[in-house]
């Protein structure tokens, strides 16, 4: 009887170290969206996306400050609504996209913040320059999609940098050097993406 009874704790203990497991998901980019914004002349403040992102993100329920993610940006998806401006942007005297095709994003700390807030510090990658910043993050949602019957998350982080600091200072102060961002994404579990992507 005593064996069936510690048999029946030790069930319990791994049910419960499953549920407790890190998950790891990958980004969607049709559910992400790195909106970055910055201040032309006092007169308006103009927003861009980079979109067709290319990331995984290991998040623990349990023990988010364990958590993790790693993030990868072409500089191709970079949509500011305006052709022009796009083709301007990737030029060498603001992001030279040709010789830095890509941005990145990798972090190296992960601190409560509060209910559903954390602070996520890493290295991010701009114009061949990398920097500490640090993202304010606020865990949306986890749990089953509803949809697709996989593990989701999602999470909405925000940031201000200094585009000077990476190398990108033409026309400051006019145009200025505070870039605000503003980042919404989605991540479904590797494998059910994988398979929801036919093997992509």
């Amino acid at each position: 009887m005593r064996a069936i009874r510690y048999l029946a704790l030790a069930g319990l203990i791994a049910a419960g170290s499953a549920q407790a497991a890190p998950v790891t998901y990958t980004l969607d980019p049709g559910h992400t969206m790195v909106l970055f914004s910055w201040n032309h002349f006092g007169y308006s403040n103009p927003t861009a996306n980079l979109g067709g992102v290319q990331g995984t993100l290991v998040y623990d329920a349990a023990a988010p400050t364990k958590s993790s993610v790693e993030v990868t940006l072409p500089l191709t998806s970079l949509d500011t609504h305006v052709p022009a401006l796009d083709e301007h942007l990737k030029k060498p005297d603001f992001l030279d996209a040709d010789k830095y095709p890509t941005v990145t994003f990798k972090s190296t700390k992960v601190a409560a913040a509060g209910k559903d807030k954390l602070n996520v510090t890493g290295d991010l990658t701009i114009h061949g320059v990398t920097k500490p910043v640090v993202l304010a993050v606020t865990v949306n949602k986890v749990g089953e999609h509803p949809m697709l019957k996989a593990p989701a998350a999602g999470f909405d982080a925000t940031a201000t940098i200094k585009r000077s600091d990476f190398g990108v200072g033409a026309y400051v102060p006019n145009v200025s050097d505070d870039i605000k961002i503003r980042i919404t994404t989605e991540g479904l579990e590797s494998a059910a993406y994988k398979a929801k992507m036919g093997g992509k």
